[in-house]
């Protein structure tokens, strides 16, 4: 399933500007509508592919993701989200150009998981792609300072074959599989994380394998974000 500009109710007071994508969208992406129990709205910026977008990191593409923004506003956004993480890195060009609030990325949702953790335990991050998550999409959410550990995506088969390739179908079976192979690495790896950030939109689905696989850690993903952020701004 693909939302493109496909609305679940005909108000909905959250926006999401989506990636231009072909992938499935299973229930618990963020481009799937059932994800939540609230109405969405969907934009599509065209030619805004996750390898344009988390490879190349195009700021071209800041102008097309404002305007999107700026059409969902126009039909009723209240507040604004994207399908994918490495937003971050414009997340300072969308709040400054769009009257309404702005939840970039998950990544915003470091700041809280430090805040609830003990202070010598540092912050996991699940991403699509480590190599390409850089200091500068960090900086651009303040979270460049914070003690974390990241474990990328980048050499599964599924999931980057689907989620950054483009790959028409999706298992779902093997992704979980590649999920909680990732999240048990990462706590091997470094057992003093407290908690988890899924950057990747596309990996909720998956939160509860990673919360398994951590030992019952706290798990942030652009899910919980928008729930908590609709709470604060939508009456």
């Amino acid at each position: 399933m693909n939302p493109s500009d496909t609305n679940k109710h005909d108000k909905a007071d959250v926006g999401i500007i989506m990636l231009d994508t072909t992938f499935p969208r299973i229930k618990g992406d963020i481009g799937n509508p059932d994800t939540f129990d609230f109405p969405v709205q969907f934009k599509n910026v065209k030619d805004a592919s996750p390898e344009r977008i988390v490879l190349a990191a195009d700021d071209r593409l800041i102008q097309p993701f404002i305007a999107a923004g700026q059409e969902l506003i126009n039909t009723g956004a209240k507040l604004l989200t994207t399908s994918c993480g490495f937003l971050a890195l414009f997340h300072n060009e969308l709040n400054q150009a769009l009257d309404v609030p702005v939840f970039s990325s998950s990544l915003l949702q470091v700041h809280l998981a430090q805040a609830i953790i003990k202070k010598d335990r540092k912050i996991g991050i699940l991403t699509a792609h480590k190599p390409a998550l850089t200091r500068r999409h960090l900086a651009a959410v303040g979270i460049e300072t914070y003690n974390l550990e990241i474990m990328g995506m980048e050499d599964t088969r599924e999931f980057f074959d689907v989620f950054i390739k483009g790959k028409s179908t999706l298992d779902k079976a093997a992704c979980e599989m590649e999920m909680g192979r990732a999240a048990r690495m990462l706590k091997q790896n470094h057992p003093d994380i407290g908690a988890v950030v899924l950057e990747c939109t596309n990996m909720p689905p998956y939160r509860d394998i990673v919360r398994q696989e951590t030992g019952g850690l706290p798990v942030f993903d652009i899910v919980t974000l928008v729930n908590y952020a609709r709470s604060t701004v939508i009456r």
